[in-house]
């Protein structure tokens, strides 16, 4: 069963990953600061009082080492799944650019849909509307007017987070036609739907376009525990993806899942930032101490905690922190 122990402990694994990865800021490699977050919070995961099976992770046991699907983590217990993505952000960590994050949530066995690295299409608000009150089967114009009448606002009032790729350009022209403006982000999606739980703070109502499907069950958990609508379908763009969705166990690909689907029952739910962005500050190294901050949920007592943590490291580097599973003190 969740419990408060484990709420704290997933902030835990997520600000041991963001450390880890923060060693790398700036320094143009991509593939060595996902690296480090993935063997930072595969030891920090293996700590925790559980038994955990990733259902969300690094691909299979064929293509990663670490947190692939199916791999069980943790000294024993309560059976879990895990959902995770150790740096959300490869590139804008490399390049030392806003949004980095580590992410993990976890929820009692068979609760988390298990999707394959695949593109999912998403559309998602906030919690203070009526059910039902935007679908991923309506064009993006009678989706924002009725949000719009739901606010109490005209259309030209509502911002629209999407995804900067060429793939969205006729999207974000429809957004701007109906009147609405448009919030780019270069990566990041999961901070990016989180951010419609909060108009009033980020600026952003509603989140549309499509994304990897792993980052949009880790977006639900989120949501499942602050409050939001979410709508999505796994986009189906080959034979490979046709099979990895089959392989799954989903048996439907053009099945549209609401966030129940996505997400059922309780789920703990942490974010660390890495580099500074509009939700998180990044990793702060100091001498002789590092600082993290983190966002915590659960979705039973619907609580939110944002939380800063000061580790005492001496003469070690982010790096050697993380390989100690970012415990020392």
């Amino acid at each position: 069963m969740l419990n408060r122990t484990l709420t704290i402990e997933t902030a835990r694994v997520t600000e041991a990953a963001a450390i880890a990865a923060s060693a790398m800021r700036g320094r143009g490699d991509e593939r060595a600061a996902h690296e480090r977050a993935v063997q930072a919070m595969h030891l920090a995961l293996n700590k925790l009082s559980m038994s955990g099976r990733i259902v969300i992770g690094e691909g299979d046991a064929q293509s990663a080492a670490h947190l692939y699907h199916g791999e069980v983590l943790g000294d024993g217990g309560a059976q879990m799944d895990i959902a995770v993505a150790p740096l959300e952000g490869d590139t804008l960590t490399a390049k030392d650019m806003p949004g980095a994050l580590s992410v993990a949530a976890l929820a009692e066995r068979d609760s988390l849909l298990s999707v394959p690295g695949c593109y999912m299409d998403k559309i998602a608000i906030g919690g203070d509307y009526p059910d039902g009150l935007v679908d991923l089967d309506l064009p993006p114009a009678e989706n924002l007017n009725r949000l719009a009448e739901a606010k109490g606002v005209p259309v030209e009032e509502i911002t629209v987070c999407i995804l900067d790729r060429p793939r969205h350009a006729r999207l974000i022209d429809e957004v701007r036609e109906a009147g609405a403006a448009v919030r780019l982000i270069t990566d990041g999606d999961i901070a990016g739907v989180i951010h419609v739980t909060d108009p009033e703070e980020t600026g952003i109502d509603i989140y549309m376009g499509s994304g990897g499907a792993p980052e949009g069950v880790l977006a639900a958990a989120a949501l499942s525990c602050i409050g939001g609508q979410m709508q999505t379908r796994l986009v189906v763009r080959s034979r490979e993806d046709a099979a990895a969705i089959e392989r799954a166990g989903i048996e439907e690909p053009e099945r549209k899942f609401t966030l129940e689907d996505m997400v059922k029952g309780d789920v703990i739910f942490a974010a660390t930032g890495v580099t500074d962005g509009s939700m998180l500050r990044g990793v702060r190294v100091r001498p002789g101490y590092v600082s993290t901050n983190t966002v915590s949920m659960r979705a039973k007592s619907g609580t939110v905690r944002w939380s800063r943590a000061r580790r005492r490291i001496g003469g070690k580097s982010p790096a050697e922190l993380a390989a100690h599973g970012g415990t020392l003190s």
